[in-house]
């Protein structure tokens, strides 16, 4: 039998124990309590939330550009390539001219948003493209077929 004992910064009173027999405690801290349960490797870990409906469940995103702000609805599931198709749709950039950095690391489009760490209210900076936006500087745009042609105005 396992028994735990809460530290004294999060107990109110030094007697407080906690019973552990089956692998699940609680603790009460400043008024919330936080579950414990222990994982079949003997790890003592904080219990996870579990929603009953997945596929209802949307966090939104706050996305900086430059000069803008969006908040964007999406499932927690979705990847950063179909957060990049939203975007396209907002910023007029397409998918293949965004980067999109999340803790200060660049995400591939087949990353997932859950799987990175992004939770409900994060912040994600969407940036163009250097070599893209150095292109349309230069006036150089893709063709189907060729690389680059050159536009004259």
């Amino acid at each position: 039998m396992i028994k735990l004992r809460a530290p004294k910064r999060f107990s109110r009173s030094s007697s407080s124990k906690l019973g552990g027999g089956g692998g699940a405690a609680a603790a009460n801290v400043g008024g919330g309590d936080i579950k414990w349960e222990l994982r079949p490797g003997g790890m003592l870990v904080q219990k996870r939330e579990i929603n009953q409906n997945d596929d209802d469940v949307m966090i939104t995103i706050r996305v900086s550009t430059v000069s803008q702000w969006h908040h964007i609805s999406v499932r927690p599931t979705s990847t950063f390539g179909e957060l990049k198709m939203v975007l396209s749709v907002l910023t007029k950039l397409e998918a293949e001219e965004q980067r999109i950095l999340f803790k200060g690391k660049e995400r591939e489009d087949h990353e997932h948003l859950h799987m990175v760490g992004v939770r409900d209210k994060d912040k994600v900076l969407m940036l163009e493209d250097p070599a893209i936006k150095e292109r349309k500087l230069l006036g150089l745009a893709r063709i189907p077929g060729s690389p680059y042609r050159t536009i004259s105005v």
